[in-house]
């Protein structure tokens, strides 16, 4: 079972705070891959509109450089990423959205035994799957929004306003707020894209949104972070463009949610329900909605939280005294920690080159 931690834990979050720095101190010259590149939506917005100073991966390179790490940025979008990965000893990566995020990057490391941060293949892929995850939830317990799919031809209308989500795919990109019956067609169409995904429709639910940090520590326990409320000034709800602030407007502010303490324990109660429920491991944020009448309801489940300086995941850690480079730290231990590979797969050998499989685009 796991032990869980918070703020209030006092010594067992120093000692093990002390032990992660102490087990830094030995991993001098340590190879990490730091993954980033342009392959989901999401990453290229980010890639295209985000300055560089705000970017996560800027962030961590910093970190690691701070740390003593031999790493390099790896572009997956380049022939040479997979024999690149040989030459280090773990990958940490900044992907979001599908090919990163949601499970199979995860089985390609895991396929060629290259030790990485974060949950596994399974984990990965239900938190990345929206309508998997709202699954999930139910059967865990865990209270969420309402919730139907669309799979195209006509959509019926409560008469309620809902938020329309692609499947997958983080940031709020493709996300609506839809408030009458007649912008629901063109939110749908926007949100399946030309894919032609089911779209998850989910019941709005106005409040406050929270969000709360899950971090694995030295010995396995779990260190919860204090819940942070978001509030938007300038935008109907927490979208893509608020979240990017690729002007530094400040459309959003980041505090300490104020709650009672039967609702904090509520909140992370259910946060760690998901944590233990789902086998997450390393680290993962968990986005909730809270009511103004007290309702608490969880959206979603991230297992590659957003690591600049600024965002939510570094601000819950420090809260509770975990510096940017101690984040890092314990997502580079737990991976280098866990057990090896036990089954009978030879260690790959890569050629200098490899073929690639280019998709034909119709002239």
């Amino acid at each position: 079972m796991t032990l869980f931690l918070d703020a209030g834990s006092g010594s067992f979050v120093q000692q093990a705070t002390q032990a992660l720095r102490d087990w830094g101190q030995e991993q001098q010259r340590l190879g990490v891959a730091l993954i980033y590149g342009p392959v989901s939506l999401e990453d290229r917005l980010y890639h295209s509109k985000c300055p560089v100073e705000q970017r996560s991966v800027t962030a961590l390179a910093g970190a690691l450089e701070m740390i003593g790490a031999r790493w390099k940025v790896l572009d997956p979008c380049k022939p040479t990423f997979i024999p690149e990965l040989a030459g280090y000893d773990v990958a940490l990566s900044n992907l979001h959205g599908p090919f990163g995020e949601d499970g199979r990057l995860q089985g390609l490391l895991d396929y060629i035994r290259m030790p990485y941060c974060g949950s596994g293949v399974a984990a990965s892929a239900m938190a990345a799957d929206k309508i998997l995850c709202k699954r999930v939830m139910e059967s865990l317990g865990v209270p969420t929004p309402g919730w139907w799919v669309w799979t195209g031809g006509p959509a019926d209308w409560t008469g309620r306003p809902v938020m329309v989500k692609p499947p997958f795919g983080g940031s709020s990109v493709g996300m609506s707020l839809v408030r009458d019956q007649g912008a629901l067609p063109m939110a749908l169409a926007n949100a399946a894209r030309d894919e032609g995904d089911p779209v998850l429709v989910e019941d709005y639910i106005p409040g406050t949104p929270l969000t709360v940090g899950l971090l694995e520590m030295p010995g396995g326990a779990v260190l919860s972070f204090p819940p942070l409320a978001t509030e938007v000034t300038e935008a109907d709800f927490y979208d893509a463009d608020t979240k990017l602030d690729a002007d530094s407007s400040g459309a959003v502010t980041v505090r300490a949610a104020d709650l009672t303490l039967a609702l904090l324990a509520e909140i992370t109660g259910y946060a760690r329900t998901l944590w233990d429920g789902m086998g997450l491991r390393g680290s993962a944020r968990v986005d909730f909605m809270l009511t103004e009448s007290g309702q608490v309801n969880a959206l979603e489940v991230n297992t590659t939280p957003g690591m600049s300086r600024d965002s939510n995941f570094a601000v819950g850690g420090a809260m509770v005294g975990l510096r940017h480079t101690d984040l890092v730290l314990a997502m580079l231990h737990e991976a280098l920690t866990r057990p090896p590979y036990d089954v009978p797969l030879p260690t790959p050998a890569f050629a200098v080159s490899t073929p690639t499989r280019e998709a034909v685009v119709s002239p």
